[in-house]
């Protein structure tokens, strides 16, 4: 069977991939390629040596659902504390797409990312203890990612205000040559705390533009809040493809 996702509008948007609410389960979400970015596009847009790489590696899907599963078998069950699960891929309209889980808030709204959270409220205590925890087990277990980007965070609140945990959306893997795990471990780890470093980084680089009048740039932003929709035209689908946060 062939989900139909044209005329749903994606309630968010990377570089690489649009993400929609699954029209039969709204507590999942599926991520599609991109219709406008192909993997040949993608592979030409990188330079030497990578352009080199067959073209499956450059499917962001596939890497996820390997990485996730990975992740999942070494670390069980707490994996899914700060990282969303993965439950196989779909046939849509628009291309083969991967479902995930689909992180909600306790009245439904898509759970915002840490970029708008951050945005709106600043560097609160309670949200600088889950960044605290996110870190912590990140560093515990060893975790493979890309840089940890505020916008592929999310803060999922269990009511107004009170945060329940964080979870990492995106950019888990590792992008270098040479697979994370076949490094020694004294390397991963060094690694992995580089990244978590760098995003408290990142949160002192956002907070220090809070006095601006427009957030900076589109990533981060939701398109909508994944509650009951109505279909969009084409040109409705076709619009919403100029912003949103970001799956890669």
């Amino acid at each position: 069977m062939t989900l139909v996702l044209t005329g749903h509008k994606p309630f968010a948007q990377g570089g690489n991939r649009l993400c929609f609410v699954h029209p039969e389960a709204p507590e999942r979400c599926i991520k599609i390629r991109r219709p406008d970015f192909s993997l040949e596009d993608l592979r030409r847009s990188k330079g030497f040596p990578k352009n080199l790489r067959p073209l499956k590696s450059f499917d962001d899907n596939l890497e996820e659902w390997h990485v996730i599963n990975t992740i999942a078998g070494r670390v069980g069950a707490r994996a899914f504390e700060h990282i969303y699960r993965c439950f196989g891929f779909v046939d849509t309209d628009l291309g083969k797409g991967l479902v995930s889980e689909l992180i909600r808030d306790h009245d439904g709204a898509i759970s915002q990312t840490l970029k708008k959270y951050l945005w709106d409220h600043g560097l609160t205590e309670e949200c600088q203890t889950a960044i605290n925890t996110l870190c912590r087990f990140w560093k515990q277990e060893v975790i493979p990612s890309r840089d940890l980007l505020l916008h592929n965070i999310v803060v999922q609140q269990s009511q107004p205000g009170k945060i329940n945990r964080l979870v990492v959306i995106d950019g888990l893997g590792s992008a270098g040559l040479v697979p994370f795990h076949w490094l020694p471990m004294t390397q991963r780890k060094k690694k992995v705390a580089r990244k978590t470093a760098n995003l408290h980084e990142r949160v002192q680089t956002l907070l220090g533009q809070r006095g601006q009048d427009t957030f900076p740039g589109y990533h981060g932003l939701l398109i909508h809040d994944g509650r009951p929709e109505s279909p969009t035209t084409d040109h409705d689908a076709h619009s919403s493809k100029q912003g949103g946060p970001g799956a890669s």
